[in-house]
């Protein structure tokens, strides 16, 4: 029987207990439970299934963001050049880097490499849910991806009905790594364990991690003198394909949460009464449940 794993947390009308009520204090409106329509189940071809030595991932890969850096994963992927190697680059509460056959950051695949992807245009149709007082400017999401954004009225002065986006690095965001010139991604990717601004609008958001978050920051970390690099066994990547390439038995499946759902702004509602002044859009994490087979 398939196993169903809520990856993040209980939402908070399952499972609850309220405490007692003070004389005259009136008992908080329940959370709203999701309706069947509030979920989404990802595509196949966009999950991508990477099994670790410490443990499985899940990661979605979000075309609308950045099409070509995602057909690119998704080739080498089911191709199985990701197969065993490692997590050359890890350091504590930043990142986890892989995806190089040599090991050391200088390697890649044998295919060109590809410009970055560091905004993207989205319409009306892409779903974007705002997180009010989540940061500068008008930010929230593009089904998993946070993003920072422009007024859906800022389109009707665009050619195309569109605005540009720009994918922010929060925990559990994977973006792609590259060199010093910023058209020079080409295998290597890191899944981020925590925010970091440095690098919103400078590297390409690819995906969002939905399951596995705890196996990342688990692997071997790098001393910081090193800048993280991995020398004496190193934690790898044992198999990744995605879900589509997958064999049908053995392939996971996940549903995600409608962040514009009311469900899921009950809990951005939650997460900001908790962070108060400190709240941001990065606090937010996907809610997600995976059946396993």
């Amino acid at each position: 029987m398939p196993r169903l794993t809520l990856t993040r947390f209980a939402l908070a009308a399952a499972l609850s207990v309220l405490p007692a009520l003070a004389v005259g204090q009136t008992a908080p409106a329940p959370a709203p439970v999701p309706a069947a329509g509030d979920w989404r189940t990802v595509a196949p071809e966009n999950l991508l299934v990477i099994d670790t030595s410490k443990g499985r991932v899940l990661v979605e890969i979000e075309p609308l963001a950045a099409p070509n850096h995602v057909e690119r994963v998704r080739t080498l992927a089911d191709q199985g050049f990701y197969d065993g190697l490692t997590f050359h680059r890890v350091l504590t509460g930043f990142m986890a880097q892989t995806g190089d056959p040599l090991g050391t950051g200088a390697g890649g695949s044998e295919l060109p490499d590809i410009a970055g992807e560091f905004s993207f245009r989205r319409g009306r149709d892409a779903g974007f849910a705002p997180v009010p007082n989540g940061g500068e400017g008008l930010v929230g999401f593009v089904r998993s991806i946070p993003v920072v954004t422009q007024p859906d009225a800022q389109m009707m002065v665009t050619a195309d009905f569109k605005t540009p986006a720009t994918g922010l690095f929060c925990g559990g965001v994977v973006g792609m790594a590259r060199a010093g010139s910023p058209d020079s991604a080409n295998s290597q990717f890191f899944l981020m364990m925590a925010r970091n601004d440095v690098l919103n609008g400078n590297y390409t958001v690819f995906g969002r991690v939905l399951s596995g978050l705890e196996v990342v920051t688990s692997l071997k970390a790098g001393p910081e003198s090193a800048d993280g690099k991995v020398a004496e066994n190193p934690d790898t990547m044992t198999r990744v394909r995605t879900a589509a390439a997958t064999p049908a038995a053995e392939r996971p499946s996940v549903r995600v949460l409608d962040p514009r759902s009311a469900a899921f702004q009950a809990h951005v509602a939650e997460v900001r009464a908790d962070k108060g002044m400190a709240f941001s859009v990065c606090d937010v994490m996907p809610v997600a449940e995976v059946v396993a087979p």
